[in-house]
């Protein structure tokens, strides 16, 4: 029987090469191994890219309970959080960058909910709609600083202590200022960031505006988002815990940078 053909979400060498060493928890000649750890890898991304249900993956990738088991086991030892700092560590680098950014950028999405998700989603009155709300601080070049998952209903005033606690946790206290939207104005926002050494600086929409606008250094984030929403999975909260939700975000990210990454690797 031939080889099967690869998936486009499949990891390639030069990508593999770099992220093998933080998915490996156990030595490649471990008895309790049944299924290539890169196998496993490529059945999570294609989860991630195609939004298929766990249950549907296609015979020639493992087991999905192999490969659900598996990205639990990496998610609970930090796997993608160390690849994720070290990715972003290296692509600042090669851009002319310091290693760790002083400035971070913080806004937030909703996502409609699903039947899944449907018992913890909260109400949007702004989208209009009931979803769930991932908080997302990325540094100038739009690489991933933190995140997490409430429902659509929480302000994003109330989590600004949480986002800049993260932030600061990842890039070891080095962030001094956040540029934000107008959802962040107020006292209580910049008292719960200043907490963590951080100032907010609010990026406000022009007076006149007609049509789109292309703010100052916000439309990082947004291409973030945009970046996120190529991974079919994440286009709505498909998921039962608001945790697994960020859990598919981080992977996700973890992929984008690792391309990157990749890419400088191979050289021009």
């Amino acid at each position: 029987m031939s080889a099967s053909k690869p998936y486009p979400s499949d990891v390639s060498d030069d990508e593999w090469a770099l992220v093998a060493p933080y998915l490996t928890l156990l030595p490649e000649v471990a008895g309790q191994r049944e299924h290539s750890l890169r196998e496993v890898f490529n059945g999570l991304r294609y989860v991630i890219n195609t939004g298929t249900p766990w249950r549907w993956m296609p015979n020639d990738l493992p087991p999905w309970a192999a490969v659900y088991q598996q990205a639990q086991r990496w998610l609970a030892a930090g796997c993608f959080e160390a690849l994720t700092e070290d990715l972003r560590a290296v692509l600042r680098r090669a851009a002319g960058r310091t290693a760790q950014p002083n400035a971070a950028i913080l806004d937030s999405r909703t996502l409609r909910s699903s039947p899944e998700s449907s018992e913890r989603a909260g109400y949007d009155g702004a989208k209009r709609k009931n979803g769930s709300r991932l908080h997302l601080a990325v540094d100038p070049l739009g690489h991933l600083l933190a995140l997490h998952v409430t429902p659509a209903s929480v302000d994003d005033r109330a989590e600004v202590g949480r986002l800049a606690q993260a932030v600061q946790v990842s890039t070891g206290q080095s962030v001094e200022l956040a540029y934000v939207d107008q959802g962040y104005t107020g006292e209580r926002a910049s008292e719960a960031a200043r907490a963590h050494g951080i100032e907010l600086e609010v990026v406000k929409l022009p007076n006149a505006k007609r049509g789109f606008v292309l703010l100052p250094r916000r439309w990082v984030v947004e291409r973030s988002f945009t970046w996120a929403t190529r991974f079919r999975r994440l286009v709505k909260d498909y998921e039962r815990y608001a945790s697994t939700l960020a859990d598919l975000h981080l992977v996700a990210f973890a992929c984008l940078m690792l391309r990157q990454a990749a890419r400088l690797a191979a050289g021009p």
